[in-house]
């Protein structure tokens, strides 16, 4: 099993319970006084309000979640996350091993709802409730290689916490947000005839430079999954690749980032990785006001654009109105404008397929076992 939680500023809920009213305000939605009210029914918006905590339990697929690391990352996981934000609590998520195990756990209490692709049948089995994790926007997961079956179940359809989750998805529908993570999350950014020539790449290529990836990983505490990624997707993992403007190695450094992080020869591997490690580090640094896993995020188009272009573009996003530092506000401002800039939209093709293939090596037993 694995967990991860999430927490920022935190209101505390716990006086909410004592405020003098028929109804309560939570998020956008108006709440039953019953629910904060003693009764005999017990809720889970009960032990939310009361831990400060939001528990969600699911099965690790590419739709749902990507686990191995540190900083968890998928479609549903940032949609989830995204919600306890709303609410102002902590996430508590948790894997297992299969649905049925997922739905036990509702019907038990350990966890506030589950997210799964389990069948309404068995659902229904365990007399238990659920909606669309898409609100009905099935054609963007489709399309996108997500499943369209995804769902959080609850263990009462009268439960608070079931009501404002429908309504938060449905938000997420109607302001395009949810619209945009299936659109990062896409499954299909790279052509699945391409995979081939991938793998043959990483089976051959992976064995001669993981250790050093490791290695400098640790040294900076990084996933060297993700450190491989960046490797693939700037040279194929060829420390003589060379670019026309002048970029080469393994990371393909510029001469003056070369120099800045101590690197006196780029054609070699372990300096050319010990290198690049350095320098997204450093843009790790930049956006430290970010979250994990945006900051990955974040510090890949920085990468790519240079972070100057990303603090720039963070001053646009907070003049609309919107949080500067979240990934979807920055991805959507970036996939909006590609067609017109040519940097927007090679960032966008950048982090994108780092992130396919990060979760590529990830799942793949025989690149993470060579």
């Amino acid at each position: 099993m694995h967990s991860s939680s999430t927490s920022g500023s935190r209101l505390c809920l716990n006086s909410l319970k004592s405020l003098p009213m028929k109804s309560l305000a939570f998020g956008t939605l108006l709440l039953p006084f019953h629910s904060i009210n003693a009764s005999k029914t017990a809720y889970q918006f009960d032990n939310v309000v009361n831990s400060n905590t939001l528990v969600v339990v699911s099965v690790a697929n590419p739709t749902t979640v990507f686990t191995d690391s540190d900083h968890l990352h998928g479609f549903g996981y940032d949609l989830v996350r995204n919600y306890a934000d709303s609410l102002n609590v902590k996430l508590e998520f948790k894997t297992v091993d299969d649905n049925a195990t997922a739905l036990k756990w509702v019907k038990q209490g350990k966890a506030s709802f589950a997210m799964t692709t389990a069948s309404i049948q068995s659902i229904e089995a365990k007399k238990l409730t659920s909606f669309s994790a898409s609100c009905g926007e099935t054609v963007s997961l489709t399309k996108n290689g997500l499943s369209a079956q995804l769902n959080w179940v609850f263990k009462a359809a009268d439960d608070p916490l079931s009501e404002t989750a429908n309504g938060f998805v449905c938000r997420s529908k109607q302001n395009g947000t949810l619209q945009q993570l299936a659109s990062f999350y896409n499954q299909n950014v790279i052509k699945q005839e391409s995979w081939d020539t991938i793998q043959r790449d990483l089976n051959s290529r992976m064995p001669i430079y993981k250790a050093s990836f490791q290695r400098t990983a640790e040294l900076y505490d990084i996933d060297w999954h993700l450190l491989a990624a960046i490797g693939y997707q700037e040279s194929y993992l060829k420390p003589n690749s060379v670019s026309p403007t002048g970029v080469r190695g393994l990371m393909m450094l510029t001469n003056s980032t070369a120099k800045a992080m101590g690197v006196s020869n780029r054609t070699d591997p372990a300096q050319s990785i010990q290198g690049g490690a350095k320098y997204y580090d450093l843009m790790l640094d930049q956006f430290a006001d970010v979250p994990y896993p945006d900051r990955n995020w974040f510090a890949l188009v920085a990468y790519n654009m240079g972070p100057g272009a990303v603090s720039q573009l963070q001053k646009r996003i907070k003049a609309q109105g919107k949080n500067p530092n979240q990934w979807v506000h920055l991805y959507a401002y970036l996939d909006r404008n590609k067609a017109s800039n040519g940097r927007y939209r090679q960032a966008v093709q950048y982090v994108t397929r780092i992130r396919a293939y990060l979760e590529h090596i990830k799942t793949t037993p025989q690149l993470v076992n060579i």
